[in-house]
């Protein structure tokens, strides 16, 4: 009898419907990020990645083609391997290890490429904004460990916007921008300008769960009217300058 039911309990595992896994995304990031049509297993399965404004809202966006994902034990550790059709064709590999109050999720190296059209559905003000372009994402020595209910992170990862665009301007392209994140104590954040009409700088420092970030955008002054309805959405207007100000 215990054999049976030991082994009703393994199979159960091994057998989780990738829906169990969609829905644990869906609580934990509050209906932001949701995995819909699921085939295969918690281990095992792919999915459609939809991003959406959270509960209430009817913004959403979905990536193109599907996304997949292996999960195997390691040790005391678990490992994921996620590839995009689309943007990760080389899987990005990470590794969850608890830790004595807390966890610990590493990720290792990667390069990926998605499609900036994909923030539009996280709702304001990136429906507002409407950003086309490309997002490369690269990462290096990143790890985040949450112990008794702080978030520490180590490493690094730089977001770089290609050839960005928005709904709210004619000027397309209007740059190409890099964000910049440096764990440590208190997480720096760096925002520059690659090129472009659109100037964007700023700096920045989340601490736990806190962001506070300013910066300021600015138009050549070629660009000024193109620009002006994006600045004036983007953060404050104090004269030609847009302050931008987060936390």
């Amino acid at each position: 009898m215990f054999g049976a039911l030991s082994g009703l309990v393994v199979a159960a595992v091994l057998l989780a419907p990738a829906a169990w896994l969609a829905a644990a995304l869906y609580q934990a990031t509050s209906g932001r990020a949701q995995l819909v049509e699921t085939i295969g297993t918690v281990w095992t399965g792919s999915g459609r990645l939809v991003l959406t404004g959270g509960s209430g809202s009817r913004d959403s966006a979905a990536l193109p083609g599907r996304v997949r994902w292996k999960l195997r034990p390691a040790g005391f550790a678990l490992g994921l391997a996620l590839s995009a059709d689309c943007c990760a064709p080389l899987p990005v590999q990470a590794r969850a290890q608890p830790r004595w109050g807390g966890v610990r999720l590493q990720i290792f190296d990667s390069a990926s490429e998605w499609p900036a059209p994909l923030l539009s559905g996280l709702g304001a003000p990136w429906n507002t904004v409407r950003a086309g372009g490309k997002l490369r994402l690269m990462t290096q020595g990143l790890a985040l460990e949450w112990l008794s209910g702080q978030a520490v992170l180590a490493g690094r990862a730089e977001l770089t916007a290609l050839d960005l665009t928005s709904s709210l301007t004619t000027l397309k392209p209007m740059g190409s921008y890099q964000l910049s994140l440096t764990g440590g104590t208190a997480t720096e954040l760096k925002l520059a300008t690659l090129e472009g009409s659109l100037q964007l700088t700023g700096t920045g420092r989340w601490v736990g769960s806190r962001l506070n970030f300013q910066g300021i955008a600015t138009a050549a002054p070629e660009h000024e009217a193109a620009l002006a309805n994006l600045l004036n959405i983007i953060g404050r207007r104090d004269g030609a300058r847009s302050i931008i100000t987060l936390g």
